[in-house]
């Protein structure tokens, strides 16, 4: 399989990175090649595919949904799937209103532009934003902005705002150390919100893109009691995290926060179309509300609560709601194989949450660039697993239907993997 003439694939070097595979069609966790190969998708493709490829119930929900009403310019009108779903995303999130998008970093997008303007509608001049430091929050500028400075933000580094930093005390199994960053970070926060601050941006529970890094709960109530009682605005970006990742249908749910604002995306449809939604509280709602036409929230999308993006949202709900057990349980399918697995000598810093498991390689330094993930994708790739590490992070974050005989194969490869790759 060649390069195509005509198409530009996302992150992708192509001066060293090996030809695309070409997938033929997808079932349950196995994606199928065409050279005759089946895959397990240990990943999700990207973290989207929630229940499998081609779960049927989400497939017949959108082709119901095609025959009745595909599309219709939502600023004028409104339609019953948006609806149903804003109902539902309500009760479940605790936050009142939904503004639709379509994908994960416009999510964060609309929950900054939000918050910013909520203020402004105030007559506040409150202005400092705050993220954590080795966040990521999407590919847009202001997302960009907010996520921590990198090589994927270096070229446009000249044209993003300022934004206050704090440390991210992530931790992993049998880490003793955690407590005193934990503080110390909490101190950072304090003297950063002596600014006036209008929002504090955050990924619950984990950073994903630089890590697999994860927090304790209990400093995530420590800093959402801060913001609040400095009076800014939470947001908490679920684009990940949401919809069971973690083992509770919402990380802010498992960690014990209430943010004003929500970013959701990737799981929201179960992986069939690209959507996007901010859940955003009564409050800033209202103050939106006026008969001054600059006090309008000004931001669409073409696709906006595509009707079809809502019947699979609404499937796939069904499914999460009805099988709770299935996202809540799955840590302990992942822990006694993660434990086998770390004690290999060249894996360090075991870490795992809901159906999230990760560890760090002992190899070279800690890095995205850090080769050694590549080698290790690669021979898992010859064994029938794709996994896409983050450098030296090596995870595990497959589709609920994930069976214990296809999760197993996905550690023993990738064991045999690193035993191939790094010699103990």
């Amino acid at each position: 399989m060649a390069w195509h003439p005509h198409l530009w694939h996302p992150t992708t070097q192509v001066a060293t990175s090996p030809e695309p595979l070409q997938v033929r069609s997808a079932n349950g966790c196995l994606l199928q090649l065409n050279d005759g190969r089946e895959l397990i998708d240990a990943i999700s493709s990207w973290w989207v595919t929630l229940h499998g490829h081609g779960e049927p119930t989400i497939a017949a929900a959108i082709a119901r949904q095609a025959q009745v009403l595909e599309q219709v310019i939502f600023a004028n009108f409104s339609h019953e799937p948006a609806e149903q779903l804003a109902t539902r995303l309500s009760a479940l999130t605790g936050l009142q209103r939904l503004f639709f998008s379509d994908n994960g970093s416009t999510a964060v997008e609309v929950a900054l532009k939000i918050a910013w303007q909520w203020w402004r509608n105030q007559g506040s001049d409150r202005h400092q934003l705050i993220a954590f430091e080795g966040a990521y929050h999407g590919d847009t500028f202001g997302a960009m902005a907010l996520g921590d400075r990198s090589l994927l933000t270096q070229p446009y580094g000249k044209l993003l705002f300022d934004v206050a930093r704090v440390a991210w005390p992530h931790s992993h199994w049998h880490n003793d150390s955690v407590e005193p960053r934990e503080q110390q970070a909490l101190k950072q926060l304090e003297l950063a919100l002596e600014t006036p601050t209008a929002a504090v941006i955050l990924e619950p529970l984990i950073q994903g893109a630089s890590g697999m890094r994860v927090v304790r709960p209990a400093f995530l109530r420590a800093v959402a009691d801060r913001v609040q009682a400095a009076g800014a605005l939470l947001i908490a970006d679920e684009v990940f995290t949401g919809f069971g990742r973690t083992g509770a249908l919402f990380a802010c749910q498992k960690a014990g926060i209430q943010p004003d604002l929500m970013a959701l995306s990737k799981g929201l449809t179960g992986g069939f179309l690209p959507m996007g939604a901010t859940m955003a509280s009564e409050r800033l709602y209202q103050g939106f509300i006026s008969e001054k036409p600059s006090d309008t929230f000004f931001h669409g999308h073409s696709f906006t609560a595509n009707p079809l993006g809502c019947a699979a949202a609404l499937a796939s709900l069904d499914l999460l709601q009805q099988n709770p057990e299935r996202f809540e349980g799955f840590e302990q399918r992942h822990i006694p194989l993660l434990e086998q697995l770390s004690l290999l000598s060249q894996v360090k810093r075991p870490r795992c949450l809901g159906t999230m498991a990760a560890f760090e390689l002992n190899a070279g330094e800690n890095s995205y660039l850090n080769p050694i993930g590549k080698q290790i994708q690669r021979q898992c790739l010859e064994q029938g697993v794709y996994i896409r590490p983050l450098g030296n992070v090596v995870y595990i974050l497959p589709p609920l239907c994930i069976t214990n005989s296809e999760l197993e194969k996905c550690y023993s490869v990738i064991e045999l993997a690193i035993k191939q790759v790094i010699p103990g």
